[in-house]
């Protein structure tokens, strides 16, 4: 199956605008970009993501609580989760691993090689 739509879920608008670009403008994905989790439920059942890539620090409801009541959500309780953070100490790593994320990409990013990155990390984390 190939990676066509992802969902960013960022409070940061600067970092959404680069991520949207590095993954619609650069690698031709479809892209539902979020600003809170809250909006993030409120849209995501309609979008059909096949891949969430969600930011950790978020004010109101964490990256952490937004994963966990996706997972409360039909259909969302195996979609791949990526968070994208800047605190990547191992013991935090090992929490959002621990949590159900896939992978972990570290802020600041490499915006021309996101897209790939994601496809990688989907492909990797198909069922056989």
């Amino acid at each position: 199956m190939q990676l066509e739509r992802i969902m960013h879920v960022e409070d940061d608008e600067s970092i959404r605008t680069v991520v949207e670009i590095a993954l619609t403008d650069v690698a031709g994905f479809e892209l539902l970009s979020c600003d809170s989790g809250k909006t993030a439920l409120a849209q995501v059942t309609d979008f059909a993501p096949q891949l969430i890539l969600l930011d950790v620090m978020m004010p109101q409801m964490d990256g952490l609580q937004t994963l966990e009541a996706l997972r409360k959500l039909p259909g969302l309780e195996h979609v791949p989760v990526v968070f994208m953070t800047a605190k990547i100490q191992q013991t935090e790593k090992q929490r959002y691993l621990a949590a159900g994320a896939i992978a972990i990409v570290e802020k600041p990013f490499e915006p021309m090689v996101l897209g790939d990155t994601l496809s990688t990390l989907f492909q990797q984390n198909q069922p056989t």
